[in-house]
């Protein structure tokens, strides 16, 4: 068991400027649906599942693991964040580092929703698990990725090829009582 199971969860909601991030809840599920049945949202992720599928396939309470949150707007979910352990990553240079993950529907994007909820996230691991190093992995062809890495201070560790992509593997250094 890695130390990233071992953080209490759910933690309690947090909550930034705009939005909240929670645990999952049922009244998720048909967002849930739409974010993982969006073409826009999975251009770089391999495609969209279809719709049928994700249906019948969804449990009434999607996502509920440690490391995923909901980003709550004003009450609805406009998308998840993921902090998972990297273990079966296609560049060895993430394995072991916790995974930043993140999804949104197109409505949400943007508006700097990305950027507030993966900061919030972020610092709520830096409390939790301090001196964590955090890998974020992307298309280079994801432009709005590629910004929203280097807006959350990334920096490049490695290109790699995956899913007949170039891909980019950001790591963030963690931060130091000097910084």
């Amino acid at each position: 068991m890695d130390d990233l199971e071992l953080v209490a969860w759910p933690p309690a909601p947090i909550r930034t400027e705009r939005l909240l991030l929670r645990e999952p809840e049922a009244g998720d599920r048909a967002a849930f649906i739409e974010l993982h049945a969006s073409p826009a949202v999975h251009t770089y992720l391999g495609g969209p599942r279809p719709r049928a599928e994700l249906e019948r396939e969804m449990p009434e309470v999607p996502g509920r693991r440690p490391g995923s949150f909901v980003v709550d707007l004003d009450g609805s979910m406009i998308g998840q964040i993921l902090l998972r352990r990297a273990t079966k990553h296609l560049c060895p240079a993430a394995v072991g580092k916790v995974d930043l993950g993140y999804l949104f529907l197109p409505r949400a994007w943007g508006f700097g929703y990305a950027a507030e909820a993966c900061t919030a996230a972020l610092d709520w691991l830096g409390g939790v698990l301090p001196g964590e190093p955090v890998v974020l992995a992307t298309q280079t062809a994801n432009v709005r990725s590629m910004r929203l890495a280097a807006k959350l201070g990334f920096t490049e560790a490695a290109r790699f090829r995956a899913w007949d992509a170039d891909q980019w593997l950001g790591l963030r250094a963690p931060l130091t009582p000097t910084d």
